[in-house]
C-alpha cells in the first residue's frame, strides 16, 4: 500500500526536520514544482517543497518593490497554463481570476498609423485592411492553420515522451513500457492522419522554417509581419531568420483562456496570484512548503540512487524520490555529484544553449501613456492599453537589427519591446490614478562587450534608452515614470535561478524539444540518477507558465510508485 501524506499544510522548519523520511522532495517552488507536488500529494504521497527565496512562484511572482505598486516581476501574462491543470487543481476556487483584455495586440507606428487586433473578427479585418486588403483575407486562414496545429500539439504537450527505457528492468516493466510507447505512437499517428498529408507538410514547414520565411509567405504588410514576428523571438537570442524559429511562433499562440485560443490574459493580483492559487491547492492536498530554504546538494547513495537533499544549513532530509524544478544546468552541474553522471550526459547538459537576450523592466508611472497615433487623450484605459503593445516592431528589419546588435556584444540600440499595462484592468496592483507597466525588452547580451550590468550608470543608460523609445510613440512617458525595477540576464540568473537568464530554462529550438529535452535519451523526466526527476521548464514540453512539465513529471513518478509499492 502507498504511504499517506501529511494532512497538515505548510508548517515550520522544525516540523520539516522532524519527519524521518518523505515520499517526495521537490527542489524549487516555481509553478511547475508546486504543480508536481500537488498532484503527488493528491495521490497520497507525503511531499515537501523547498524554495530558496522568501516566496514561492519562481518566475511567476508578484512583488511590491515600490510602495503601492505590485509588479509581475518576471512572467507577465497567462495563456499557456494547461486547462486541465486549472480544472483538476480547482485553481479558480483557490483564487485564480483571469482578466481578458479588450484587444489582444496593439502596434503603434511613428508615421501616425497603428494596428489594433483582437477586438472582433470584423474589426480585425478592418484594421488589417488599412494596410493590405490581401492580408486581411489571409490573416484568418493563417490563424485557422495555427489553431489546427495547436490542437495537434495538445496531445504532445500533455503526454510524457515515449523515451526508450534506460537501464535494467524486469520483464513486466519492459512490457508495460513498450505498451505505453506503442500507445503514444499510435495516438500520434492518428492525429497525424487527421491532419492529412498537406497539413502534415505544412506543419513541418512551420516547425523547420525561419519565422521571416513563414510570414513572408503569408503577408505583405510590414507592420503586420513585424507584429506577428514578435511571438517568435520572445525570451531568446534567436533571430527571425533562424531556421526553426517558426516553432516558437506556434508555441506562443497555442494557449487559451477559458476555451478561447490565443488569448493572453492579465491575472488579478499579478502573476504571483497564479502561483498562490497552485500553492493553496498543494497545501490543501497536504504538501509541506518551506521558503528561505536552500538546497545545497542532492544526496546520492553509492548505488547511484538519490535519497534526499542536503540543505545549506547542514540539515539532511531523506526521501524516496527527489524532483528538481531547477534548470538542468543547476541540477546536474551544481546540485548532483558529477561522479554519478555519464560523461556524455554531463557534456550535453553543460553545452546546452542557455543564452538569453531578455531584460525585464517593471515601471511605476503616474498616468497612462497616451499614444499619439490614437489621437485620443483621456485618463481612462482604452482597448490599446489592455493589449500587448509592440514597441519598435514596425518592420522585421528592425527586429533583425536589434538582434544583430546583441550578437555583436552590445544591447540593442533600438530595443524591441512587449509593453503591457496590467493596471489598465486590475485596480488591486497600483494606487488610484497610477499604473504598473511591464516592459519585456530585447536584445541584451549576458556579458556586454561595452560595459557591465554591475555598473549602475550602464544599467540606467539602457533603461533610459527603452523609456526614450517609448517616448517617441507616447510623448510624456518619461516624465510619468515614478520608479522602476530592472532584471538583466545576470539578474534573472542570480535572483530567480534562471541559468543564463533564459526564461525557458534552456533554448526552445528544434534541437532541444520533445525527445531531445533536456538532452537526447533523457526526455521522460527521469535522469541518470535513480529516483531523481526533472519537473521544470528544462524538461518536456518546455517553458512558459504552462505547468505541463510539472504535471507530466508527477505522472511519471506516480507510475514508478505504483510499480514499486503496489
Amino acid at each position: 500500500m502507498w504511504r499517506r501524506s501529511l494532512t497538515t499544510s505548510a508548517g515550520t522548519t522544525t516540523a520539516l526536520k522532524q519527519k524521518t523520511k518523505w515520499d517526495a522532495i521537490v527542489v524549487g517552488g516555481g509553478h511547475n514544482g508546486l504543480i508536481s507536488a500537488a498532484y503527488l500529494a493528491r495521490a497520497g504521497l507525503s511531499v515537501a517543497v523547498l524554495e530558496r527565496r522568501h516566496l514561492v512562484g519562481g518566475a511567476a511572482v508578484t512583488e511590491e518593490l515600490i510602495p503601492g505598486f505590485k509588479f509581475s516581476r518576471c512572467s507577465y501574462l497567462l495563456s499557456l497554463l494547461r486547462p486541465q491543470i486549472i480544472r483538476e487543481l480547482e485553481l479558480k476556487r483557490h483564487g485564480l481570476k483571469l482578466l481578458k483584455p479588450m484587444a489582444s495586440s496593439f502596434t503603434p507606428s511613428l508615421d501616425g498609423r497603428y494596428m489594433l487586433l483582437g477586438q472582433s473578427d470584423e474589426q480585425d479585418r478592418l484594421e488589417i485592411s488599412k494596410f493590405s486588403k490581401r492580408d486581411a483575407d489571409a490573416y484568418f486562414r493563417y490563424e485557422a492553420q495555427l489553431q489546427k496545429f495547436s490542437k495537434f500539439l495538445d496531445f504532445v504537450l500533455d503526454s510524457p515522451t515515449p523515451e526508450i527505457l534506460q537501464g535494467s528492468a524486469s520483464t513486466v516493466d519492459w512490457l508495460r513500457h513498450k505498451l505505453q510507447r506503442s500507445k503514444f505512437w499510435a495516438q500520434c499517428m492518428g492525429h497525424t492522419i487527421s491532419l492529412g498529408q498537406k497539413g502534415t507538410v505544412d506543419l513541418m514547414e512551420l516547425l523547420l522554417s525561419p519565422t521571416s520565411k513563414v510570414l513572408d509567405k503569408w503577408f505583405e504588410s510590414t507592420l503586420l509581419k513585424a507584429t506577428l514576428a514578435g511571438d517568435a523571438i520572445i525570451g531568446s537570442m534567436m533571430n527571425i531568420n533562424t531556421p526553426g524559429s517558426g516553432y516558437v511562433l506556434l508555441h506562443h499562440v497555442m494557449g487559451e483562456t477559458d476555451g478561447d485560443r490565443n488569448i493572453w490574459s492579465h491575472v488579478e493580483g499579478g502573476m504571483g496570484a497564479v502561483s498562490l492559487a497552485i500553492c493553496k491547492a498543494a497545501k490543501e492536498a497536504g504538501v509541506h512548503i518551506e521558503t528561505d530554504t536552500e538546497v545545497l546538494k542532492v544526496m546520492v547513495e553509492d548505488s547511484g540512487r538519490a535519497n534526499g537533499v542536503l540543505l545549506a544549513d547542514g540539515t539532511e532530509l531523506h526521501s524516496s524520490v527527489v524532483l528538481s524544478n531547477a534548470t538542468p544546468y543547476k541540477t546536474f552541474m551544481e546540485l548532483v555529484p558529477p561522479d554519478f553522471l555519464p560523461v556524455e550526459f554531463l557534456r550535453a547538459i553543460k553545452y546546452s544553449d542557455y543564452s538569453s537576450g531578455t531584460t525585464k523592466i517593471n515601471v511605476a508611472v503616474d498616468k497612462l501613456p497616451q499614444f499619439h497615433c490614437c489621437k485620443i487623450n483621456r485618463a481612462e484605459a482604452g482597448p490599446q492599453h489592455t493589449a500587448t503593445i509592440h514597441i519598435g516592431f514596425e518592420s522585421m528589419e528592425e527586429i533583425i537589427s536589434a538582434c544583430q546588435d546583441a550578437c555583436n556584444g552590445i544591447p540593442s540600440h533600438r530595443p524591441v519591446m512587449e509593453m503591457t499595462i496590467p493596471s489598465s484592468m486590475d485596480n488591486t496592483i497600483s494606487p488610484p490614478g497610477k499604473h504598473v507597466i511591464s516592459l519585456f525588452t530585447q536584445y541584451t547580451p549576458y556579458k556586454p562587450s561595452n560595459g557591465s550590468w554591475d555598473n549602475a550608470a550602464y544599467r540606467e543608460s539602457y533603461a533610459e534608452r527603452c523609456f526614450n523609445l517609448i517616448e517617441e510613440y507616447a510623448p510624456g512617458f518619461c516624465s510619468s515614470v515614478i520608479g522602476y525595477d530592472m532584471l538583466t540576464p545576470p539578474d534573472l540568473e542570480r535572483e530567480i535561478g534562471l541559468t543564463g537568464g533564459n526564461i525557458f530554462h534552456g533554448a526552445m529550438g528544434m534541437d532541444s524539444l520533445f525527445l531531445m529535452r533536456p538532452v537526447k535519451g533523457w526526455s521522460n523526466h527521469k535522469t541518470p540518477i535513480r529516483n531523481l526527476y526533472l519537473c521544470g521548464s528544462g524538461s518536456h514540453p518546455g517553458g512558459g507558465v504552462m505547468g505541463a512539465p510539472g504535471r507530466n513529471a508527477a505522472r511519471v513518478v506516480l507510475q514508478e510508485f505504483k510499480t514499486r509499492y503496489q
